[in-house]
């Protein structure tokens, strides 16, 4: 599998992808916070010469741009961004893979624009009631903020540890440097998540959907209610906890494939 990296355009800077050509669908990858488009890679490579692969780093993270550190951007700004980057590769239908925040940004990008994604898959989907997402706003989106102690290195590795990273050193450390590359973009796009009304956008989704999530995924929870508000969705069980395009790739490209290119 030959991987090449480059820049798409948004209005609001440069958007960093990782591609993998090919011919049919096009496929689009959106990665959880704090991560980047890296996350992909494994499942990218089960997946190489079923059709082009694009996996996006969302602002903030990896290789793209960063929003001014004073600003809030909400869903719609990230999904905006992300889409006029979609738009820059030439993509006008695409099928989108979206895991956490991913999720998050792919959901509110069908909600705008229903003609770009022709299939949906989510991997932690986040049907949370107002309630629940600030109960989870609680635990997750605290900045931890660079200090001369350097003890926030292990307020970013104690993180990651407890959401599972662990089970692989390297995947940890990979994790814990995108986490202090983004230390910023983290607190940013947790604000988004917690301020969108995902459920509302859930319910109304009429496209092809798959769904999943490990059983010790933070999110597993609530995949019972993401059945119920959309029966028709196919499901994929996975392991991996917070990290299953790691920790289980080759079931999730195995799902992925099914859903997408039959």
């Amino acid at each position: 599998m030959e991987m090449r990296k480059g820049y798409a355009d948004s209005s609001g800077g440069q958007i960093h992808f990782r591609h993998v050509a090919g011919e049919g669908m096009p496929v689009i990858f959106l990665h959880q916070t704090a991560s980047s488009g890296k996350m992909w890679e494994k499942v990218m490579g089960h997946l190489a010469g079923k059709g082009p692969l694009y996996a996006l780093d969302t602002p903030g993270f990896g290789g793209s741009f960063d929003p001014p550190h004073d600003d809030k951007p909400s869903m719609p700004d990230y999904a905006r961004w992300l889409r006029e980057a979609i738009e820059d590769l030439g993509i006008s239908k695409c099928a989108m893979v979206g895991h956490h925040t991913g999720a998050c940004i792919a959901i509110d990008m069908v909600d705008g624009d229903p003609d770009l994604v022709e299939k949906l898959a989510l991997i932690g989907p986040v049907p949370l009631t107002a309630e629940e997402r600030l109960e989870f706003s609680k635990h997750f989106g605290t900045p931890f903020t660079p200090t001369e102690s350097g003890a926030y290195l292990m307020d970013n590795w104690d993180y990651l540890r407890n959401l599972g990273a662990h089970a692989d050193p390297m995947l940890i450390h990979r994790e814990m440097s995108d986490q202090l590359r983004a230390w910023w973009g983290r607190v940013q796009s947790y604000n988004a998540v917690w301020d969108q009304d995902f459920l509302g956008m859930y319910k109304r989704l009429t496209i092809p959907l798959l769904i999943g999530a490990a059983p010790d995924d933070v999110l597993f929870p609530f995949m019972e209610r993401s059945k119920e508000l959309q029966p028709d969705a196919k499901v994929v069980e996975l392991t991996g906890a917070n990290f299953e395009p790691d920790f289980d790739a080759e079931t999730l490209a195995r799902a992925l494939a099914d859903f997408i290119y039959s």
